[in-house]
């Protein structure tokens, strides 16, 4: 545990990549493998479930602590994390522990209850009560990426990122023997189910013309579902979300589909609710994931395909290293009713890709796919062979009418924002939001609010309805959940209008026009 939160407090220190890769290396170098292993299931953004309700929580930490509970409030708003607040508010610390990481996890954690945490607490120093209090909570987070954390991995071991990928990938448990297949220099993978680290595209910054030739590129329609794969081997099928969650269940016409493909197959593609040769609104699929049991009303009214991108792995053998045009070719023989190949769209010149980009909206796409002619299948996201070409999101002029503090290091900010739209006079929810913003502009905001909050709601602050900011969102959608009665998909922060007062924003008459 002293091991581990020294690696925090130095991840935590420091914005420069190299010394978070230097500092992951000398922890790697240093921790018993039943630690790494657990440390790397945090840093890669895993979770364990929650074993403590909040208020739970926060009750026996005042106790501990011996404080009224107005207090323990104040001190909660002021510094906007329940980790940090019971670490800070807890009575100086007598000890800290050498038990190492994994024992606290596995012996501890996973056995929580209140008096076993209150003997951690006494256990603890005041940096590792703050480590286990953030452990505790789910809220973990420390600015590593699963990138930055494969990087150093590769260095430590001298295998190739591109591998240690791999092992990351799919259902497995943190232990030694876990860390010491993940850092074995021997080639054999035993895990039938492990998916491959998904090749992610970037955005293209201007126009695509930047790219060369045309006539070098394949486009095809960029989807909105579920980015998943779908594998078969050893006579079983598993179906993984880009989020590496094991799905199968959750989409039986899609396991069957599975169950048929030849022995070694594993195929890049989305999940799409699926209707008379169309997609359906994202918000179908959402009525499927949010249902416990899927009765038969349920996958009539929202069918779904797999829309095949790519052949990772054919007849057992990995084939990234294929020219596109030949796993394509090989994915096309596997074709059926729910297993649809991603049609690749003619284009003679940018131009008339950009004319086609057009219709994106008509056909429910959020744009063009381009990828090089000739490419492999790479790991996570390269520059280079595979960009994404979308079309412009909706955009709409909000009030900002709510705020509450945000997570992480952004815990004493009030950076988690709720919009307003005009309707019949009056400022109704439009929309939440977070990101977008300078951290010039986070600040400035915040202090804003500080200013001119009008009433509280727990942590949330209703404002004074001045600000207005511009929302970009991807999709939208008539919703009765909502008070506006609309939803939208991604919505985040263009811009702040300093030029526009509230009453120059947008009414919900006028969204609701985007809907057609």
């Amino acid at each position: 545990m002293k091991l581990f939160t020294r690696l925090y407090t130095a991840l935590d220190e420091t914005t420069k990549t190299n010394e978070k890769i230097e500092a992951l290396v000398d922890y790697f170098r240093a921790a018993a493998p039943g630690d790494a292993a657990w440390a790397i299931h945090f840093l890669i953004g895993r979770r364990i479930k929650r074993l403590i309700a909040s208020r739970d929580l926060v009750e026996w930490a005042i106790a501990e602590a011996g404080v009224p509970e107005w207090i323990f409030g104040d001190c909660y708003s002021a510094v906007g994390d329940l980790a940090e607040t019971i670490a800070l508010l807890l009575a100086d610390p007598v000890a800290s522990t050498d038990k190492p990481l994994h024992y606290w996890i596995e012996e501890r954690l996973l056995a929580l209850d209140r008096d076993s945490l209150v003997w951690a607490w006494r256990e603890m120093d005041e940096p590792q009560r703050f480590v286990w209090n953030k452990l505790i909570t789910g809220e973990f987070r420390v600015g590593v990426s699963q990138n930055l954390v494969v990087r150093a991995l590769a260095q430590f071991t001298g295998l190739t990122t591109e591998v240690v990928s791999h092992r990351l990938m799919g259902d497995w448990q943190p232990d030694a023997a876990f860390y010491a297949r993940l850092v074995s220099t021997e080639a054999a993978d035993s895990d039938v189910s492990r998916p491959y680290p998904f090749f992610l595209a970037y955005p293209i910054e201007g126009e695509p013309s930047q790219l060369g030739d045309a006539a070098d590129w394949i486009a095809e329609w960029k989807w909105d579902g579920i980015r998943s794969q779908m594998i078969r081997r050893a006579g079983q099928t598993f179906i993984w979300s880009r989020g590496e969650e094991l799905v199968t269940d959750r989409f039986p016409e899609l396991k069957a589909v599975g169950d048929s493909l030849p022995e070694g197959t594993v195929i890049d593609g989305e999940i799409l609710p699926w209707k008379d040769g169309l997609p359906l609104p994202f918000a179908q699929m959402q009525r499927r994931i949010g249902r416990k049991a899927l009765g038969a009303k349920i996958l009539a009214d929202v069918p779904v395909v797999l829309l095949a991108y790519d052949l990772l792995e054919w007849h057992g053998e990995d084939v990234r290293e294929w020219p596109i045009e030949r796993r394509r070719a090989e994915l096309e023989t596997l074709i059926g009713e729910r297993l649809i190949l991603s049609p690749e769209v003619p284009f003679g010149s940018w131009g008339e890709l950009a004319e086609l980009r057009g219709q994106s909206r008509d056909r429910r796409v959020e744009g063009f796919m381009l990828k090089r002619r000739g490419s492999p299948y790479r790991v996570g996201r390269r520059r280079g062979d595979w960009w994404k070409w979308k079309i412009q999101p909706y955009s709409v002029d909000c009030v900002l009418i709510y705020a509450q503090p945000g997570n992480g290091k952004r815990a004493s900010l009030l950076t988690d924002y709720t919009f307003g739209v005009w309707d019949n006079g009056e400022l109704v929810p439009f929309a939440k939001a977070y990101s977008g913003l300078t951290n010039e502009e986070i600040a400035q905001v915040d202090a804003w609010v500080r200013r001119n909050t009008v009433e509280w709601f727990g942590p949330v602050r209703k404002v004074k309805p001045e600000l207005v900011f511009e929302l970009a969102f991807e999709g939208i959608q008539r919703s009765p959940r909502h008070r506006s009665g609309i939803a939208v998909r991604f919505p985040r922060m263009a811009r702040w209008r300093t030029d526009k007062k509230a009453e120059d924003a947008d009414t919900i008459e006028t969204i609701r026009a985007l809907l057609g």
